[in-house]
């Protein structure tokens, strides 16, 4: 196993599109989502947009339908293979769903890549009905983070990877992501990791304003291609170098030896 941890956003970073989106647009529900979307918070909209669904005859059958025309480019699911035959541990942090997320992944045949998925609760209840929860429950308390959306502080979450990866020793981690809530995490990165902001992208300009901001290395992508060039070059930047290292400190064990036998 790699010392590498690679965290992936999931909406516009793995699949090309926000899945959201894509469902309440592909099921014809655009409008009322529109006209909802000033009146509450996102994630309390999309719970009652597929309250909506359910009580308009949509089945489960027709999300999951919809979920696995999902668009992403070609190169993606060759960038996580990858990575995943490299040895990096994979993880997902994303403000869609769990049940959009492990649909598409188990559809693409890539769930079982990934040792984590950190994002909003998803579960079809006993009426056929999908219901979907906060990460964070706001309606008790606040995660006190003021970049990041009520139902989900994304840097809380790197930050709890980061100290469990700490205690592992020397891994180093590679955040990738497009949008707004991926510029928290950004910030929280630690010195050595690296950030793949999409190019042109919410994420993209937040981090342009003043990115001395960010200690990690910035890398930027713009498309699936891109992400996986950056991606791999990256994990065998930090192999060579962890392997500099490693024969370093080998040396200087054994300059050591050599001097106390003499």
């Amino acid at each position: 196993m790699s010392g590498i941890v690679v965290v992936f956003d999931f909406d516009k970073t793995i699949v090309d599109v926000d899945s959201d989106n894509w469902v309440v647009d592909d099921l014809g529900f655009t409008d009322l989502f529109n006209q909802l979307l000033p009146t509450m918070p996102w994630n309390s909209l999309m719970d009652r947009m597929m309250m909506e669904l359910h009580s308009n005859g949509k089945t489960i059958e027709d999300i999951e339908e919809v979920l696995h025309r999902i668009p992403l480019h070609p190169r993606v699911i060759p960038a996580i293979q990858a990575a995943h035959a490299l040895g990096c541990d994979l993880r997902i942090v994303s403000d869609a769903n769990v049940f959009f997320i492990e649909t598409i992944l188990k559809h693409l045949g890539i769930r079982e890549y990934f040792s984590e998925i950190n994002t909003n609760p998803g579960y079809v209840n006993e009426e056929g009905r999908l219901r979907i929860q906060p990460c964070h429950d706001f309606n008790k308390a606040s995660h006190g983070c003021s970049l990041c959306p009520p139902n989900m502080c994304k840097g809380l979450i790197i930050d709890r990877i980061q100290d469990s990866i700490s205690q592992e020793g020397n891994k180093r981690m590679i955040y990738l992501g497009d949008g707004s809530g991926d510029y928290c995490p950004s910030l929280r990165l630690k010195e050595r990791n690296f950030m793949m902001p999409r190019k042109n992208f919410p994420v993209w300009d937040l981090i342009c304003k003043d990115p001395l901001l960010v200690k990690a290395e910035i890398h930027g992508w713009s498309d699936g291609e891109e992400l996986e060039q950056v991606l791999l070059h990256l994990i065998n930047k930090i192999s060579m170098e962890e392997n500099v290292h490693e024969q370093l400190i080998a040396s200087d064990c054994k300059l050591q030896t050599l001097s106390v036998s003499a």
